[in-house]
């Protein structure tokens, strides 16, 4: 099964206490600054909607948002456009991408809050119900490659998958890691 459009969110470590409007601001600059290495284009507030999507920074190839889906806020990366390489590659590519805009974050926000996002755990979905139905056998296949991958980018197999109860929801996992994992400072 040839995945794309992973989903990654990496949680907000404790209480999210920053200014939302500072989150939009920083999200114009990183538009303004094209900051991330992909084409960025807008960004859009959804803070009215509980449990959503919160504030987003719009791109061509993939979206960018401080996510509250599931009543948990947390940095949101949401690949759209399609990627050349492997199942590994394109995780792979997603999981740097979040964690370098999680790194641009607690960097800017480090004297005011500071926000930071947790070490060990996050979320893995693929935004492709065609290509990856939440089934049982699509959820087995995506974990056989994600411990593989995981144990391999890790360094330790001292992790859990843990799978939303909700069946209509996308597949995925929540993963949690018994050691803080690095978030690297570029892509």
């Amino acid at each position: 099964m040839e995945l794309q459009h992973f989903n990654i969110k990496i949680f907000v470590e404790g209480d999210f206490n920053v200014d939302r409007t500072a989150i939009i601001a920083v999200f114009h600059d990183w538009v303004r600054e094209q900051s991330l290495g992909e084409l960025l284009i807008d960004v859009a507030d959804y803070r009215h909607v509980p449990n959503g999507p919160g504030i987003l920074v719009i791109g061509h190839q993939a979206d960018y948002s401080m996510d509250h889906t599931d009543g948990r806020w947390g940095l949101r990366y949401n690949r759209k456009a399609p990627q050349d390489g492997t199942n590994d590659d394109r995780l792979r590519q997603s999981i740097v991408a979040a964690c370098h805009a999680c790194r641009l974050l607690e960097t800017h926000f480090k004297a005011d809050g500071p926000l930071r996002f947790e070490r060990n755990a996050f979320q893995i979905v693929v935004n492709d119900r065609a290509l990856a139905p939440n089934t049982t056998e699509t959820l087995e296949a995506c974990q056989i490659e994600w411990k593989r991958f995981l144990t391999d980018a890790l360094g330790h197999s001292d992790f859990h998958f843990e799978k939303p109860e909700e069946t209509r929801k996308l597949v995925g996992v929540r993963v949690t890691a018994a050691n803080p994992f690095d978030v690297p400072a570029k892509p």
